[in-house]
């Protein structure tokens, strides 16, 4: 296989790592990159590698399922102050 995602594919990649989406790096076999180290979905491209802002200044790739990485949980949005704090039964 040449490594070339199908349309699908990369639609399917784009629906699990939308842009801000908050990722923490495993592993990466590049120079400058720790495990640990956070980054931000700028956007994914055609072959559905996710293109990232990282928290050291770089802009490198992640390749799923080449690179090792976990997305980190998502701040629920605050409620405001007027909004009841019980849920209503259905």
């Amino acid at each position: 296989m040449d490594g070339l995602k199908s349309q699908a594919e990369v639609a399917a990649i784009r629906k699990l790592y939308p842009a801000g989406t908050k990722i923490e790096l495993d592993y990466m076999d590049e120079r400058d990159m720790p495990s640990g180290l956070k980054g931000i979905v700028d956007f994914t491209d055609d072959q559905g590698q996710l293109h990232m802002l990282w928290e050291n200044g770089r802009t490198l790739a992640l390749i799923p399922g080449a690179d090792s990485f976990h997305v980190l949980p998502q701040p629920e949005p605050e409620k405001a102050d007027d909004e009841p704090d019980i849920e209503l039964e259905r």
